[in-house]
């Protein structure tokens, strides 16, 4: 049983005076354990909020170091950190925050082989990942282990929110048997995300973390929570457990974790490697290809936005979703090299270029931030 010191009865004054909260509800929290899987866009603010709010213990997976693009965001950190260990800022943070709340560090991706033995310590887990794998592991070990999944994702202007907890409704799966095909959903460094979203979401993630330890009020479970920033309008959707779900249904077959990678059709070693090797490109080759062939035709695939930051001179933009019906612009007997930002959406577009029968396609290794780092450094990374 956890008592207050006279110093946290004045840091939670304000709780302890709500019928719905009082000191037991204070005490459950105090009891609690959550964790964070990732501690980016929507950790930020599901991390500060929890540790405010007193939750006992919490703990923070992610492996990932501060960089620039982060901190249009990622509230925890700041300019100072970048290139820091974002698991160690974080910590930092929350503990100058509330020092009476314990914060847990595991500086390691989130996997098949470790996921069951870190979550297992936990009451609730706080999914705020952004790739496919993660989640479909996630809600596997969430309804292996019988425990709570607050669920939080982000695009461009647009939120979800829900509560799996297979005990009392569905389950991830039941909602997403199959993940999309590889690519089809760009995430946010190649489609982009309002920096005030992830501070939207992550603040309903938290408000339905801590509702769920009080036992107060009607959890996202079953509801589906749809967000628009843009007409700031929201909808909610019923959703319902499947009784042929593989991992919560009647039947299940699935009964421990798995390779997710594969499941989810994600190539682990590079986006390149579904490509032959004299489809792809060196950064400096295509530097001294662009001066010794003058006829050499470049396509950037990326998004006109992405194109006013920076691009290459001399280059037809053909953003990859329009590139299916702009194929009469281009000569399928020229020598072409595609690039986008990192490669991966390039890679997708030679491949495509391939089947409709150019002969010789390839594609820029690292795409314009490679170009940035090993040819022309006043080229801008973003």
């Amino acid at each position: 049983m956890q008592t207050f010191s006279k110093d946290e009865i004045k840091r939670y004054s304000r709780h302890l005076i709500l019928p719905e909260v009082g000191i037991s509800g204070q005490r459950k929290l105090k009891d609690a354990s959550v964790l964070c899987i990732g501690i980016g866009g929507l950790g930020s603010p599901l991390s500060m909020y929890l540790a405010a709010a007193g939750v006992g213990r919490i703990g923070l997976v992610d492996f990932d170091l501060v960089d620039y693009s982060n901190l249009q965001r990622q509230i925890l950190y700041s300019t100072v950190d970048v290139g820091k260990l974002k698991l160690e800022v974080a910590a930092e943070r929350l503990r100058a925050l509330n020092p009476e709340v314990e914060i847990v560090q595991y500086n390691e991706t989130f996997n098949s082989r470790n996921a069951l033995k870190i979550s297992s310590d936990y009451d609730i887990i706080a999914d705020g990942t952004d790739n496919f794998p993660t989640r479909y592991l996630a809600n596997d070990v969430s309804v292996l282990l019988g425990i709570p999944n607050v669920y939080t994702s982000i695009f461009r202007f647009e939120g979800q929110a829900t509560v799996f907890h297979s005990k009392e409704g569905p389950c991830y799966r039941c909602l997403y048997p199959e993940p999309p095909p590889p690519g089809m959903v760009p995430n946010c460094a190649e489609g982009g995300v309002l920096g005030i979203l992830p501070g939207i979401m992550g603040t309903i993630q938290a408000s339905e973390v801590i509702k769920l330890i009080l036992g107060v009020g009607k959890p996202l479970i079953g509801r589906l929570l749809l967000l628009n920033a843009l007409d700031m309008s929201v909808r909610e959707i019923h959703t319902y457990k499947d009784p042929e779900c593989p991992i919560c249904g009647e039947r299940p077959t699935i009964h421990e974790l798995t390779d997710y990678e594969k499941f989810c059709g994600v190539n682990v070693g590079s986006y390149n490697n579904e490509l032959e090797s004299d489809w792809i490109i060196q950064p400096e080759e295509l530097a001294s290809e662009i001066i010794k062939n003058p006829k050499l035709s470049l396509i950037d695939v990326r998004n006109p936005p992405e194109w006013e930051i920076c691009n290459l001179p001399n280059v037809h933009l053909i953003p990859e979703q329009e590139l299916p019906s702009r194929l009469n612009e281009l000569d399928k007997n020229d020598d072409i090299v595609v690039y986008c930002k990192s490669g991966v959406r390039s890679s997708r577009a030679v491949m495509m270029l391939k089947v409709a029968g150019f002969k010789r396609v390839r594609n820029l290794n690292g795409g314009i931030q490679a170009w940035s780092e090993k040819v022309d450094q006043s080229i801008p990374k973003y």
